[in-house]
């Protein structure tokens, strides 16, 4: 066969080189931000200003700099842009990087397209400066990891499309006649991906001008579907994807062959077809049907053994190569990111058992879970191969080999530091959580309590941020003086034989394997199979089945002012801290409802769109707190939480307080519930909901006056100050949120509870 000769594009590979690491550094300052927040919640005020004397603050004392900010610094909103920054742009970017360079080295060829590869990244880099945008606005969805609203969900749709039609495009082309096995997890993860995208993210837009939608699922069937992308975002994003670049760069930086071929047919098959039933384990305990909770323990305790079968794969390909270890930090970091998927691999079916998920869900111990992976597996694994590609693609040797090591010991620090203390801290709270005294109340009564307990742990984990940053800026002087002594090589040179057609049928002897890997339409097939068959088995029933989701009498849809209510703790990320889920366990139907309280059922949440159950409790559950507290309360709490409660670490929303409520979709908003969703608004609702709304507002700004007359003097100071320009009180947005707030929970108490299936 004649002998071709052609050229890799490295130029795509550097792009997305650089956007790594520049996302790399801006995700770990954010998570770093957001970690400093957590018990020194007062950074926004020392930034923009405050009118609270006892913090020192970088500019005027009052807090007008804080308002104008519009809470752009929240924690809720700088938590999702961290995860966002993380996930789409350091983790797909390095996936994307390293992609592109092995994809051209493994099948022979140049990419399908170089137009297609640079639209690819333009739109993604897009994409990621879209979400940092509206993040920083407040347009979120809430749904975590799938934050983003429509039109961005669109972006990525299109992007994602791109690259797949690129990258089969230069699989058809190849020169090779099987495909590796990392191009089988590039495959199966793009498959998995765009499946996951587009389920998850079915919305309806309330118009298309409008940066709002709402999930065309609601309540339990949201929170399924979700976590069944949530979970294997985490599997086809943050793990297979990696997973194809450990069976490349792991045997190329150690110069030896994988382990075991056999091995890794048992690893992708078997993992891609699990992973897809496991996303359950994320709502034990919660209004979702016992049978898919069940479901999904049985198969995430079944994830351990393809996922150490990957690790044990990847570690014994270093077999009779340890001494390399000690030479190359690429190895280094290698091995210390297979070590870290192994360990998170191992923790998150543990934590899927019911006896552990009792105690670690809602608590830090998922938080370290988390951070394990993400800092272990995936950063070290991109740091590893950046380490690869810089001094491969500009021809030198890396500027300093000893800087690597330092950037290795540091990272690894980092990874000690913030991880174990959130174990601890996950045990800590857990453990409190449930604590009684002999008399059958509770141990820690005050939620503050146990939140001031575990303030160390924080610090902890922020000192182990900083190790990680400092390791990541050493890289980056590392990678620019590479840089500036190599030569970088735009095009490179090469050729291989071209590849000769024959039958795509199964000849005589050959393995069935061997067969798929070089039939890749076939392969793709199977892989859909694979992915697809968990997701049918577990959402579908649960989507069309009525019956999946009892209805309560009691429970009815939401005033046009709490659904703006709710809009706005949906902008704010407060789901981010609080979750909206009693789970039936003793200790917090005490906690949360007090005597003869309920646990939540998934009749209450039929009106939730989207869901709010939360996955993290650094405040208390709110699904029962209407009616706790009096309207002034919440006033105040969202003024400054420090002057109802003393040492609360929630940040301040006084933004709040001063805007105006926009009511000009409201009335949109409950027709698009009604005309999409049949939620049952009649049409004298409808047509009434401003009068609605507006008699609801003065209620409560009345209970407000007559509960604190403070208040009531600062507004009417603001209203003389102010003149014309002055909005009363029951136009502004704190009332939607007390209203949203003070209706959590109370259908249920109204009345005698009777639940029964639809017919």
């Amino acid at each position: 066969m004649e002998t071709q000769k052609f050229n890799y594009d490295n130029s795509i590979v550097r792009a997305f080189l650089y956007a790594t690491i520049a996302f790399g550094l801006v995700g770990f300052l954010l998570g770093l931000t957001a970690a400093l927040m957590l018990f020194y919640p007062e950074l926004p005020e020392f930034l923009l200003g405050t009118d609270d004397t006892t913090i020192k603050s970088l500019t005027s004392g009052n807090i007008q700099g804080l308002i104008n900010s519009q809470g752009a610094l929240g924690f809720g909103r700088i938590r999702m842009l961290h995860t966002s920054a993380v996930i789409f742009a350091f983790v797909c970017n390095s996936f994307f990087c390293g992609a592109y360079y092995s994809m051209q080295r493994l099948l022979k060829t140049r990419m399908y397209s170089d137009t297609l590869s640079w639209i690819h990244f333009w739109t993604w880099q897009i994409m990621i400066v879209s979400v940092v945008i509206t993040f920083l606005m407040g347009i979120n969805t809430s749904k975590e990891y799938a934050e983003h609203e429509w039109p961005i969900d669109i972006l990525i749709t299109i992007s994602w499309v791109i690259f797949g039609i690129n990258m089969f495009g230069t699989i058809a082309k190849r020169r090779v006649r099987h495909l590796y096995v990392a191009i089988w997890f590039y495959m199966g993860t793009w498959i998995a991906v765009a499946m996951l995208h587009i389920f998850n993210n079915l919305e309806v837009p309330l118009s298309f001008t409008s940066w709002k939608s709402y999930s065309i699922y609601a309540g339990a069937k949201d929170a399924l579907v979700q976590w069944w992308y949530g979970h294997n975002a985490v599997a086809f994003v943050l793990t297979t994807p990696v997973l194809g670049l450990m069976y490349y760069f792991l045997p190329k930086a150690a110069g030896r062959p994988v382990f075991s071929y056999k091995l890794s047919i048992i690893h992708f098959w078997s993992l891609i077809f699990v992973y897809l039933w496991a996303g359950p384990h994320h709502l034990q305990y919660t209004a979702l049907p016992a049978w898919a909770q069940a479901v999904g323990t049985g198969f995430s305790i079944m994830l351990i053994a393809p996922s150490w079968g990957g690790m044990l794969n990847g570690l014994l390909t270093l077999r009779g190569a340890w001494d390399k270890v000690r030479e190359n930090p690429i190895l280094k970091f290698f091995v210390v990111a297979v070590t870290c998927y192994g360990m998170a691999t191992f923790e998150g079916p543990l934590l899927a058992t019911k006896s552990l998920n009792k105690i670690g869900h809602y608590t830090d111990w998922v938080i370290g879970h988390v951070h394990l992976g993400a800092l272990g597996w995936n950063g070290f694994m991109a740091f590893g191969v950046i380490y690869y590609l810089i001094p491969a693609m500009w021809r030198t040797e890396l500027w300093s080999k000893k800087l690597a090591n330092w950037h290795f010991w540091l990272g690894t620090l980092g990874i000690i530091f913030y991880a174990v203390p959130m174990y601890i801290a996950g045990f800590t709270q857990g453990l409190m959580w449930k604590q009684f005294n002999p008399d059958g109340t509770l141990l820690w009564k005050n939620w503050l309590d146990t939140v001031t307990a575990i303030i160390p742990y924080f610090q902890l984990r922020f000192l182990g941020g900083l190790f990680y940053l400092f390791g990541a800026i050493l890289m980056i002087l590392n990678v620019f003086k590479t840089i500036r002594k190599g030569s970088f090589q735009k095009n490179v040179p090469t050729e291989a034989p071209a590849l000769a057609n024959i039958s795509t049928s199964r000849k005589s002897g050959e393995g069935v394997h061997l067969w798929l890997e070089r039939t890749p339409r076939l392969m793709a097939i199977f892989s859909f199979i694979a992915v697809a068959i968990g997701g049918a088995v577990e959402i579908i029933p649960t989507l069309t089945l009525k019956q999946s989701v009892p209805t309560i009498s009691a429970v009815k849809p939401y005033s046009p002012l709490e659904l703006e209510g709710r809009d706005l703790y949906i902008r704010e990320g407060c789901n981010a801290c609080h979750s909206q889920m009693i789970r039936p366990f003793r200790d917090e139907i005490v906690r949360f409802e007090g005597k003869n309280g309920q646990y939540s059922k998934a009749g209450e949440f039929i009106y939730d769109r989207p869901f709010l159950w939360g996955s993290k409790r650094t405040g208390p559950d709110l699904h029962r707190e209407g009616g706790r507290n009096p309207d002034s309360w919440h006033f105040k709490h969202m003024y400054n939480p420090r002057l109802t409660s003393a040492g609360s670490i929630m940040p301040r929303f006084p933004w709040l307080i001063s805007n105006k409520l926009d009511k000009s979709q409201m009335v949109n908003k409950m027709k698009l519930m009604k005309n999409y969703f049949d939620v049952p608004y009649s049409k004298t609702e409808i047509d009434s909901a401003d009068r609605w709304a507006e008699s609801q507002a003065k209620g409560i700004v009345k209970r407000i006056y007559t509960e604190a007359t403070d208040i009531k003097e600062q507004i009417d100071k603001n209203k003389k100050d102010k003149g014309a320009d002055f909005i009363p009180l029951e136009d502004r947005e704190i009332i939607a949120m007390i209203a949203y707030l003070q209706r959590l929970g109370t259908d249920i108490k109204t009345t005698q509870v009777k639940t029964a299936s639809v017919d």
